[in-house]
């Protein structure tokens, strides 16, 4: 199995086509997946996320942590669990100065992070309230802190005023998980983590 840099193609068919939710994520980078046999398997995706601050949480500096915004993949991978360590190996080679990972499982979705607990993430709980609620807007799902920082607001009449076709929406959450790169900061994945929720718990 391998990892190359995917193209914008790869990365807008994988997404369109592989992934439940069928949109492109913005500001993002990822790698193609290819199998023993190489056939294209489709791509996992970087990116600084929905969360403007999304480094302040663990007292660090913007770039110095991403999320992992997608694993978009056809199945025809050997094994999950190797395409995303593959992936965050390249996370290390060629971002350094990232130290810590953040990725979510969307409850909306009954998924619960079966890769991330399999591959020893630490768990730190459910979203915060403000992170699930948002607006429908021309079929994508807006969080509410993205509205704000595109409005200035996040005020229903403000936001209707701009988009008149909007729906306000509220999910159930998303589980969030972190891995630490560096080694230091495993003490604080530690001090943060919880432990793995469980698919009867959740059902």
């Amino acid at each position: 199995m391998r990892l190359e840099k995917a193209s914008y193609k790869a990365i807008k068919y994988a997404c369109l086509n592989f992934h439940y939710a069928k949109a492109i994520p913005v500001n993002t980078f990822g790698y193609s997946v290819f199998n023993d046999k190489n056939e294209w398997c489709g791509v996992v995706l970087y990116g600084t996320g929905a969360a403007i601050n999304i480094a302040k949480a663990y007292n660090l500096k913007q770039g110095e942590v991403v999320e992992l915004v997608r694993m978009a993949l056809n199945g025809k991978q050997e094994s999950t669990s190797k395409v995303l360590s593959l992936s965050l190996r390249f996370i290390s080679k060629y971002i350094p100065l990232c130290k810590l990972i953040v990725s979510y499982a969307d409850l909306d979705q009954s998924h619960y992070g079966t890769i991330y607990q399999a591959t020893n993430w630490y768990y730190t709980g459910l979203t915060s309230n403000d992170e699930r609620s948002g607006w429908l807007i021309d079929g994508k799902k807006w969080h509410r802190k993205s509205i704000y920082g595109k409005l200035g607001t996040d005020k229903k009449e403000v936001v209707l005023k701009y988009y008149p076709s909007a729906i306000e929406w509220i999910t159930k959450g998303k589980h969030k998980y972190i891995y630490p790169l560096n080694k230091s900061y495993i003490s604080l994945c530690k001090s943060l983590s919880k432990p793995y929720p469980k698919k009867a718990v959740i059902a």
